[in-house]
């Protein structure tokens, strides 16, 4: 998927109308009256924030070869800032990115692979003896609360494939396996691995921009009428009947809500395609068309918090379009050999390098008088640190964007031994301006970062 942007001369609330609808204009250069500084004006530049998920750890210095065969460990900071094997894909972007070494999440420790995804955002441990799901709300969606409201869409959650995996699902345990986004502790989020639903999702239903703009007019129309008849309704109900009928309405206008959202969605000056088919047969087409609807999502300001699961936990998938026949899952268990260890780095190797596709295309979207990635910060990494041993301690994870000049990157960060994850989720909350004392188990911020 393409997406152009044109520079056109326009005034900052202008309108794009046609049909009954009005789509808002996205933010060009233009829009900023001269000798004004961006952040006084109306336009000025929505932080946006992403999570991207890998399972099974990386080939660190975790393994009897050391630093041998460590393909993920960075080292020094400015121009001394070397990146390891697995994250090199990311060197013309490395001023915006921070790695890390020694974190540990204990939320996940000792469940193999069931608890992985789920406790990567919360840090808690959930209760496995509950009947339903059972945790906290994630990182992502405290941030969806703050950051999220002012879009159609909250939070975006996408997969590259099915979540549901043997491997990682066992009774309950599909709660926590499934997904890296919780709502709330009782409420996991689903992650969408049909780019079909996710397409609909942001741009509505319907094959093309004509399709989608009938069926946005239709659907409002309906809408308004049942939000009429209901508030008629309630006069004539006794108070238990007007306590759901108001639940109901609440329901009722947070669709009003998207769908308003949606008839000013900033499409002007994005090409946008047609709907696709389906899942697609092509994983790494798939895996680059999800990072092309993320980035959409992003630069129309449809949403600014996504998550993203790249290939699911205890994943069986094959990749060999890369010259791996082995399945990911499998050859995980590398069982301290080195040619099976060289393949795995190959697969994270591959990961890398389409997460940084998309960092590039965020790189260069002007916006203001940065990027979108000058605007955005995203945690990339894992819940696992050793696939061979599925240890929690340490995991890999990097941090890039700059946070509208929160985040400064180019460095690599050494912290004491077992740092809580959670010190850099409530660091991330801190650059993103949403201030707490502090979240799950951590132990505070992580000072040079």
């Amino acid at each position: 998927m393409a997406i152009f942007l044109t520079k056109k001369h326009l005034s900052r609330r202008a309108f794009l109308r046609g049909g009954g609808v009005a789509m808002g204009l996205p933010f060009l250069d233009a829009m900023v009256p001269a000798g004004t500084a961006l952040a006084q004006t109306a336009a000025a530049p929505k932080t946006r924030a992403g999570f991207f998920y890998l399972p099974h750890g990386a080939i660190m210095n975790n393994t009897p070869y050391g630093k041998e065969v460590d393909a993920w460990t960075s080292s020094g900071k400015g121009a001394d800032f070397k990146l390891g094997h697995t994250v090199a894909p990311l060197e013309p972007l490395k001023r915006y990115l921070t790695t890390f070494e020694n974190l540990e999440n204990v939320a996940a420790g000792g469940s193999v692979h069931t608890l992985n995804p789920a406790t990567w955002l919360s840090c808690v441990r959930p209760d496995t003896a509950a009947k339903e799901a059972s945790m906290a709300i994630t990182l992502d969606q405290v941030i969806a609360q703050r950051l999220g409201q002012k879009t159609a869409l909250p939070s975006l959650e996408v997969c590259s494939e099915t979540t549901i995996q043997v491997a990682a699902c066992g009774g309950a345990g599909c709660y926590y396996a499934s997904t890296t986004s919780y709502a709330g502790p009782n409420s996991p989020l689903p992650m969408e691995y049909n780019p079909r639903k996710v397409f609909i999702q942001l741009m509505g239903e319907g094959d093309t921009a004509a399709e989608r703009d009938a069926l946005l007019r239709k659907n409002s129309s309906v809408l308004d009428m049942v939000s009429e008849r209901a508030k008629s309704l309630r006069a004539k109900l006794g108070p238990g009947d007007q306590a759901a009928l108001s639940d109901y309405l609440d329901t009722v206008r947070e669709i009003e809500r998207r769908v308003s959202m949606a008839g000013s969605r900033d499409l002007s000056g994005i090409k946008v395609p047609d709907a696709p088919v389906g899942e697609l047969e092509d994983f790494d087409k798939q895996v680059r068309l999800m990072f092309d609807l993320i980035a959409l999502a992003y630069q129309a300001d449809l949403t600014r918090v996504a998550s993203y699961v790249m290939v699911s936990e205890g994943t069986n998938r094959t990749y060999n379009h890369v010259g791996v026949p082995d399945s990911f899952h499998p050859v995980s268990h590398h069982t301290n050999d080195r040619e099976r260890i060289r393949r795995l780095t190959i697969i994270q190797r591959y990961h890398m390098e389409r997460f940084a596709d998309f960092l590039q295309k965020l790189a260069n979207t002007k916006e203001g008088e940065g990027s979108v990635l000058d605007h955005s910060l995203f945690l990339y990494g894992s819940n696992m640190g050793n696939s061979n041993q599925h240890d929690n301690y340490p995991i890999p994870e990097i941090l890039v964007g700059g946070a509208n000049g929160a985040h400064v990157g180019g460095k690599n960060v050494v912290l004491p031994a077992r740092t809580p994850l959670a010190n850099l989720h409530l660091t991330i909350l801190n650059k993103l301006g949403i201030k707490q004392a502090s979240f799950a188990n951590s132990t505070g911020l992580l000072a040079d970062v």
